[in-house]
Protein backbone atom coordinates (compact mmCIF):
# COMPACT_ATOMS: atom_id res chain seq x y z
CA UNK A 1 0.00 0.00 0.00
CA UNK A 2 1.44 3.70 -0.84
CA UNK A 3 0.99 5.21 2.35
CA UNK A 4 1.97 8.45 1.19
CA UNK A 5 -1.71 8.91 -0.86
CA UNK A 6 -3.32 7.48 1.88
CA UNK A 7 -2.26 10.16 4.10
CA UNK A 8 -3.13 12.52 1.15
CA UNK A 9 -6.95 11.34 1.42
CA UNK A 10 -6.99 11.51 5.20
CA UNK A 11 -5.89 15.23 4.67
CA UNK A 12 -8.63 15.76 2.28
CA UNK A 13 -11.51 13.79 4.85
CA UNK A 14 -10.10 16.21 7.50
CA UNK A 15 -10.07 19.56 5.57
CA UNK A 16 -13.09 20.38 6.45
CA UNK A 17 -12.88 20.16 9.83
CA UNK A 18 -9.44 22.56 9.85
CA UNK A 19 -10.93 25.22 7.32
CA UNK A 20 -13.47 25.41 10.10
CA UNK A 21 -11.46 26.25 12.93
CA UNK A 22 -9.74 28.21 10.74
CA UNK A 23 -12.63 30.29 9.58
CA UNK A 24 -12.78 30.21 13.51
CA UNK A 25 -9.84 31.66 15.13
CA UNK A 26 -8.65 34.22 12.10
CA UNK A 27 -10.32 37.33 14.28
CA UNK A 28 -7.78 40.02 14.78
CA UNK A 29 -6.60 40.22 18.52
CA UNK A 30 -9.02 42.34 20.51
CA UNK A 31 -11.79 41.75 18.14
CA UNK A 32 -15.19 39.87 18.17
CA UNK A 33 -16.30 36.78 15.79
CA UNK A 34 -18.21 38.04 13.26
CA UNK A 35 -19.88 35.53 11.63
CA UNK A 36 -21.88 35.43 8.50
CA UNK A 37 -25.20 34.21 10.02
CA UNK A 38 -26.42 32.97 13.09
CA UNK A 39 -25.33 29.59 12.63
CA UNK A 40 -22.85 29.63 10.09
CA UNK A 41 -21.47 26.11 8.51
CA UNK A 42 -17.80 27.66 7.26
CA UNK A 43 -16.82 23.97 5.46
CA UNK A 44 -17.33 23.96 2.09
CA UNK A 45 -14.59 23.88 -0.26
CA UNK A 46 -15.81 26.31 -2.61
CA UNK A 47 -14.62 29.17 0.84
CA UNK A 48 -18.02 29.62 1.38
CA UNK A 49 -20.66 29.58 4.20
CA UNK A 50 -22.85 25.61 3.64
CA UNK A 51 -26.39 27.63 5.15
CA UNK A 52 -26.26 31.41 3.68
CA UNK A 53 -23.68 30.93 1.35
CA UNK A 54 -21.51 33.62 2.06
CA UNK A 55 -17.59 33.81 0.60
CA UNK A 56 -15.82 32.90 4.41
CA UNK A 57 -12.62 31.86 5.18
CA UNK A 58 -9.37 31.09 3.17
CA UNK A 59 -9.93 30.90 -0.87
CA UNK A 60 -11.76 28.12 -2.66
CA UNK A 61 -9.67 24.86 -2.63
CA UNK A 62 -6.60 26.25 -0.98
CA UNK A 63 -7.10 24.53 2.57
CA UNK A 64 -8.16 21.14 0.90
CA UNK A 65 -4.85 20.94 -1.52
CA UNK A 66 -2.96 22.26 1.40
CA UNK A 67 -4.48 19.24 3.80
CA UNK A 68 -3.52 16.57 0.58
CA UNK A 69 -0.20 17.97 0.06
CA UNK A 70 0.83 17.90 4.06
CA UNK A 71 -0.80 14.52 4.27
CA UNK A 72 1.03 13.15 1.59
CA UNK A 73 4.68 14.79 3.10
CA UNK A 74 4.12 13.35 6.16
CA UNK A 75 2.53 10.17 5.20
CA UNK A 76 6.24 9.93 3.30
CA UNK A 77 8.03 10.90 5.74
CA UNK A 78 7.47 8.87 8.93
CA UNK A 79 7.18 5.61 9.73
CA UNK A 80 4.52 4.05 12.32
CA UNK A 81 4.54 5.16 15.55
CA UNK A 82 6.31 8.64 14.84
CA UNK A 83 3.61 9.76 12.06
CA UNK A 84 1.13 9.95 14.63
CA UNK A 85 3.29 13.06 16.32
CA UNK A 86 3.71 14.36 12.81
CA UNK A 87 -0.22 14.24 12.18
CA UNK A 88 -1.05 16.07 15.40
CA UNK A 89 1.32 19.19 14.65
CA UNK A 90 0.14 18.79 10.55
CA UNK A 91 -3.12 19.28 11.65
CA UNK A 92 -2.37 22.26 14.30
CA UNK A 93 -0.17 23.75 11.49
CA UNK A 94 -2.72 23.91 8.38
CA UNK A 95 -4.47 25.79 10.48
CA UNK A 96 -2.38 28.25 12.03
CA UNK A 97 -0.79 29.27 8.49
CA UNK A 98 -4.18 30.29 7.57
CA UNK A 99 -5.06 32.15 10.57
CA UNK A 100 -1.49 33.40 10.83
CA UNK A 101 -1.69 34.23 6.56
CA UNK A 102 -5.31 35.91 7.80
CA UNK A 103 -4.91 38.35 9.99
CA UNK A 104 -0.94 37.91 11.42
CA UNK A 105 -1.59 36.28 14.80
CA UNK A 106 -1.19 32.82 15.96
CA UNK A 107 -3.73 32.33 19.10
CA UNK A 108 -2.98 30.83 22.19
CA UNK A 109 -5.65 27.78 22.15
CA UNK A 110 -3.75 26.82 19.19
CA UNK A 111 -0.51 26.80 19.84
CA UNK A 112 -0.60 25.88 23.87
CA UNK A 113 -2.88 22.92 22.96
CA UNK A 114 -0.36 21.75 19.96
CA UNK A 115 2.66 22.09 22.09
CA UNK A 116 1.28 20.29 25.34
CA UNK A 117 0.17 17.53 22.25
CA UNK A 118 3.86 17.11 21.58
CA UNK A 119 5.25 17.05 25.12
CA UNK A 120 2.48 14.01 25.78
CA UNK A 121 3.25 12.34 22.76
CA UNK A 122 7.03 12.43 22.49
CA UNK A 123 7.34 9.85 25.16
CA UNK A 124 4.77 7.52 23.69
CA UNK A 125 6.46 7.85 20.18
CA UNK A 126 10.47 7.71 21.25
CA UNK A 127 11.43 5.69 24.26
CA UNK A 128 15.38 5.92 23.63
CA UNK A 129 16.43 8.91 26.78
CA UNK A 130 19.34 10.25 24.96
CA UNK A 131 16.69 11.05 21.56
CA UNK A 132 14.16 12.82 24.04
CA UNK A 133 16.72 15.42 25.79
CA UNK A 134 17.21 15.72 22.51
CA UNK A 135 14.27 17.12 21.29
CA UNK A 136 14.04 18.91 25.23
CA UNK A 137 17.10 20.83 24.20
CA UNK A 138 15.91 21.53 20.56
CA UNK A 139 12.76 22.83 21.61
CA UNK A 140 13.98 24.73 24.55
CA UNK A 141 16.64 26.31 22.19
CA UNK A 142 14.10 27.33 19.43
CA UNK A 143 11.87 28.77 22.00
CA UNK A 144 14.76 31.28 23.30
CA UNK A 145 15.99 31.96 20.14
CA UNK A 146 12.36 32.99 19.08
CA UNK A 147 12.46 35.33 22.39
CA UNK A 148 15.58 36.84 21.90
CA UNK A 149 14.06 37.72 18.08
CA UNK A 150 10.60 39.18 19.29
CA UNK A 151 12.50 41.53 21.35
CA UNK A 152 14.82 42.80 18.50
CA UNK A 153 13.14 41.72 15.23
CA UNK A 154 9.15 42.06 14.19
CA UNK A 155 8.11 38.86 15.72
CA UNK A 156 4.88 38.25 17.90
CA UNK A 157 4.87 35.89 20.86
CA UNK A 158 2.79 33.29 19.02
CA UNK A 159 5.75 32.89 16.89
CA UNK A 160 8.03 32.27 20.18
CA UNK A 161 5.16 29.98 21.11
CA UNK A 162 5.20 27.87 18.36
CA UNK A 163 8.58 27.43 18.09
CA UNK A 164 9.06 24.71 21.00
CA UNK A 165 6.77 22.08 19.61
CA UNK A 166 8.11 22.25 16.31
CA UNK A 167 11.81 22.72 17.74
CA UNK A 168 10.91 19.22 20.12
CA UNK A 169 9.75 17.49 16.18
CA UNK A 170 13.27 18.77 14.21
CA UNK A 171 15.45 17.67 17.16
CA UNK A 172 13.61 13.57 16.69
CA UNK A 173 15.19 13.62 13.47
CA UNK A 174 18.93 15.39 15.01
CA UNK A 175 21.11 18.67 14.73
CA UNK A 176 20.90 18.30 10.91
CA UNK A 177 16.91 18.51 11.04
CA UNK A 178 17.57 21.46 13.11
CA UNK A 179 20.07 23.36 11.70
CA UNK A 180 17.60 22.98 8.44
CA UNK A 181 14.70 24.39 9.36
CA UNK A 182 16.00 27.49 10.75
CA UNK A 183 17.85 27.94 7.62
CA UNK A 184 14.38 26.88 5.08
CA UNK A 185 12.16 29.29 7.49
CA UNK A 186 14.60 32.28 7.03
CA UNK A 187 14.99 31.89 3.66
CA UNK A 188 10.96 31.38 2.90
CA UNK A 189 10.25 34.32 4.86
CA UNK A 190 12.95 36.54 3.06
CA UNK A 191 11.94 35.23 -0.21
CA UNK A 192 7.98 36.18 0.54
CA UNK A 193 9.44 39.84 2.38
CA UNK A 194 11.04 40.36 -1.04
CA UNK A 195 7.69 39.28 -3.33
CA UNK A 196 5.59 41.84 -1.40
CA UNK A 197 8.37 44.40 -1.30
CA UNK A 198 8.90 44.06 -5.34
CA UNK A 199 4.79 43.86 -5.72
CA UNK A 200 4.44 46.84 -3.47
CA UNK A 201 1.90 44.78 -1.43
CA UNK A 202 4.02 45.78 1.85
CA UNK A 203 6.68 48.30 3.27
CA UNK A 204 9.75 48.19 5.31
CA UNK A 205 7.37 48.79 8.50
CA UNK A 206 4.64 46.19 6.89
CA UNK A 207 4.04 43.79 9.58
CA UNK A 208 4.67 40.37 7.67
CA UNK A 209 2.86 36.47 8.50
CA UNK A 210 6.36 34.29 10.06
CA UNK A 211 4.28 31.23 11.28
CA UNK A 212 3.32 29.60 7.58
CA UNK A 213 7.60 30.44 6.67
CA UNK A 214 8.07 28.45 10.26
CA UNK A 215 5.71 25.48 9.58
CA UNK A 216 6.87 25.11 5.85
CA UNK A 217 10.42 25.39 6.59
CA UNK A 218 10.01 23.26 9.48
CA UNK A 219 8.02 20.21 6.86
CA UNK A 220 10.89 21.06 4.08
CA UNK A 221 13.58 19.77 6.34
CA UNK A 222 11.68 16.92 7.91
CA UNK A 223 11.06 15.68 3.90
CA UNK A 224 14.60 15.82 3.23
CA UNK A 225 15.87 14.94 6.63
Amino acid sequence: MDWAWTGAAVGLLLAPLLRATAVRFAVPSGEPRRDCCPRPLPALPTGRCARCRSRTGPPPGSVEAVCAAVGWAVAATAEAPVVLLLAWTAAFGVVLAFVDAAVHRLPDPLTLPLLAGTAVLLPLVEHRPAVLLRCLLAAAALGLLFGLLALFAPLGFGDVKLAPALGAVLGLYGLRALTSGLFYTCLLAGLWAVALLLTRRAGRGTELAFGPAMLLGTLLALVNH
